[in-house]
């Protein structure tokens, strides 16, 4: 008795990504697997306000953190996908804690999808924090890519 794997796994993919090599290589990897397991690509872009900013003087004008955002996410998608992008993948930009982000959409996911490292100050680390909070955590499946 064969069972396709398809049948057995619903939701989308959700690949978290910070325009890192390391996001790139689990944004191919997405592409690679959803004919499999999915017929969509959820792609977010997690931002939040850095922690050193201090409130009392307000938000600085020059600081756009959701601008920034919207630039990673095409410049990421063009870079992996050039001008077609495939069919299903949409991107996302969200505001908040991209752990916490991603945690929630393991929720209705049939996989996410990180890289192991990103924009992070620690880049001796084996895993990022948001990597490894999403393996620790995640209600679906989870796929850390390191390298290609």
């Amino acid at each position: 008795m064969t069972i396709e794997l398809s049948k057995l796994v619903q939701g989308h993919i959700v690949v978290g990504i910070d325009g890192s090599e390391s996001s790139k290589n689990a944004l191919r990897w997405a592409a690679k697997l959803a004919p499999t397991i999915s017929d969509s690509i959820d792609v977010f872009v997690v931002w939040e306000y850095p922690a050193m900013l201090g409130w009392e003087g307000g938000i600085p004008d020059w600081l756009r953190p959701d601008e920034d955002a919207k630039k990673v996410l095409d410049a990421t998608l063009k870079s992996v996908f050039g001008e077609v992008l495939p069919k299903g993948l949409v991107g996302h930009i969200r505001q908040g804690h991209a752990a916490s982000f991603l945690l929630d959409a393991s929720k209705s996911a049939a996989m996410i999808i990180v890289g192991s490292r990103g924009h992070g100050g620690f880049s001796n680390l084996l895993l990022g924090s948001v990597s490894s909070a999403c393996a620790e955590h995640a209600v679906s499946p989870v796929l850390i890519v390191h390298g290609v």
